[in-house]
């Protein structure tokens, strides 16, 4: 498994919305706001290993 890159499309109630930067068919994926970053905000990118998220510039 290798880690993925992603980006905040949509921020509702308790969940963002992610979507994968580095696969074109991928279709967007709602993660709870309590597992990502505190900065995470709508445009925000980050990078996901085994349910683990970081921010990337």
């Amino acid at each position: 498994m290798e880690p993925h890159d992603y980006i905040v499309t949509d921020i509702g109630g308790d969940y963002a919305y992610l979507q994968q930067t580095d696969a074109e068919d991928a279709e967007p994926f709602q993660v709870a706001l309590a597992l990502l970053p505190p900065e995470t905000d709508i445009g925000t990118k980050l990078r996901g290993f085994m349910g683990m998220f970081e921010v990337i510039d």
